[in-house]
């Protein structure tokens, strides 16, 4: 009965540190980033609140509401032309691939040969299924003077 409660308190313990860890996980949600920045968003119209809410970002928004909308770029990348400098934030989907199989080396084989009486060994080839990981930007966005400029979306 003690180890019945060991194991249970066991993993009683195992399923608070996990529960713990999603919650500090999840601490970049919407709720998140409007408390963080609720001056800037309770000075925005609810028109405006409201497209923050469903991810939608315009052009002319700061660099503020497109956090609050999207949360935070996967990159950062500033640019300098003739006709000024500009800073673009991308977020990127990601996504694994499968590209085939693999042989990954080989599994060695023991049985009883009753004619001998003696154990046979042999080989066995073993393979894996291989993904390549791949990341692809979905939305690049470009701010210049502080403000939104220019909007790309990777159409699905």
């Amino acid at each position: 009965m003690v180890g019945v409660f060991l194991v249970t308190m066991k993993t009683l313990l195992l399923l608070g540190v996990l529960g713990a860890a999603l919650l500090l996980a999840g601490c970049n949600t919407l709720d998140r980033r409007i408390q963080q920045n609720a001056t800037t968003f309770n000075s925005l119209d609810p028109q405006t609140q409201e497209k923050l809410r469903k991810g939608v970002v315009e052009l002319g928004y700061t660099g503020t509401m497109v956090y609050i909308a999207l949360g935070a770029p996967d990159e950062k990348r500033d640019n300098l032309t003739k006709a000024g400098r500009t800073t673009d934030w991308i977020y990127n989907t990601y996504r694994q691939d499968y590209a085939g199989t693999a042989h990954v080396g080989y599994r060695r084989m023991v049985a009883f040969d009753p004619a001998t009486k003696r154990p046979v060994v042999w080989l066995e080839p073993v393979y894996a299924d291989v993904y390549r990981d791949r990341v692809e930007p979905r939305i690049r966005i470009s701010f210049k003077d502080g403000r939104v400029s220019a909007i790309e979306q990777v159409k699905e």
